[in-house]
């Protein structure tokens, strides 16, 4: 199977590890030739580290790096069978993507978003196989986090979600199935906890208390503002949002003060600034 993934960002990247790391030969495609150069630093330094720490030797890493090839162009997805679309969560930019695969594409491939939380049906419309095309949304970091969710839209046929059910176990995946509503399942209960979170401390709690409660009073590996700031305040921010305008329900209403931290460019550990600060 000829695997393309759109996208060089953490995502895209992790994605194209997740499937080299199986033994596919992966293209990863981004349009913007510098976010292809960081992902290629991104990968050397992550196996420059997994071979320091004995976790794979120096062939086994070089064999992971060999198998991923990159192209700046959508023209390099013209023979694939699968397509990941990994790019920024906003549907406009996903819809321009899939219409220009439509185009691109032979017409027996399968193209699947990466989304977390938008309508697999409006992506698919903009192409000419609504059939073949579904929602695989993947966990961060995607080499490591086992789950993905499997996404049905109205027209997705059964041969496409059996195709990319066994493509997602043959990546060493579990696969759940969820429901094509905003957030699907593990966004629409995590990220409003993150959100209430984000409450509290807008109400005066202290960031390390809020998490330190939640780590030894729900036996959570990570606090939901520490996560907040690993997945990024600016994603976390957008699916909240997602979740209001898809479900006009007040409940999903997004913290002031998470908007007042993005304006601020206050995103987390990839800024060096969040509820925390870190060493960039």
């Amino acid at each position: 199977m000829k695997v393309v993934v759109i996208g060089s960002g953490l995502m895209g990247n992790g994605i194209s590890l997740a499937c080299a790391q199986a033994d596919y030969n992966v293209t990863n495609i981004d349009t913007f030739p510098s976010a292809i150069e960081k992902a290629k630093t991104t990968t050397a330094k992550l196996y420059d580290k997994k071979v320091a720490k004995g976790k794979m030797t120096r062939e086994q890493a070089d064999a992971v790096i060999a198998r991923i090839t990159y192209a700046d162009t959508y023209a390099a997805a013209a023979d694939a069978d699968l397509v990941i679309e990994a790019v920024p969560e906003k549907i406009e930019i996903k819809k321009a993507v899939f219409a220009e695969l439509a185009k691109v594409c032979k017409k027996e491939a399968i193209l699947v978003s990466n989304t977390s939380g938008l309508s697999i049906s409006e992506i698919a419309s903009v192409t000419d196989r609504p059939n073949q095309v579904m929602g695989v949304h993947f966990f961060y970091p995607a080499p490591v986090m086992k789950l993905v969710e499997l996404i049905r839209g109205l027209a997705t046929d059964d041969a496409t979600y059996n195709t990319v059910k066994e493509f997602a176990k043959s990546i060493h995946k579990e696969t759940v199935d969820a429901p094509e509503l905003p957030g699907f399942i593990v966004n629409r209960i995590l990220v409003p906890m993150q959100n209430e979170a984000a409450f509290m401390v807008m109400e005066g709690a202290d960031p390390k208390d809020v998490d330190t409660a939640m780590k030894l009073g729900a036996n959570m590996p990570m606090g939901p503002l520490e996560l907040t700031d690993f997945v990024g305040i600016d994603t976390m921010l957008a699916t909240m949002t997602g979740l209001y305008n898809g479900f006009h329900d007040s409940k999903y209403r997004p913290c002031p003060l998470l908007e007042t931290m993005v304006k601020a460019g206050h995103l987390g550990r990839k800024s060096g600034q969040g509820f925390y600060k870190y060493d960039k």
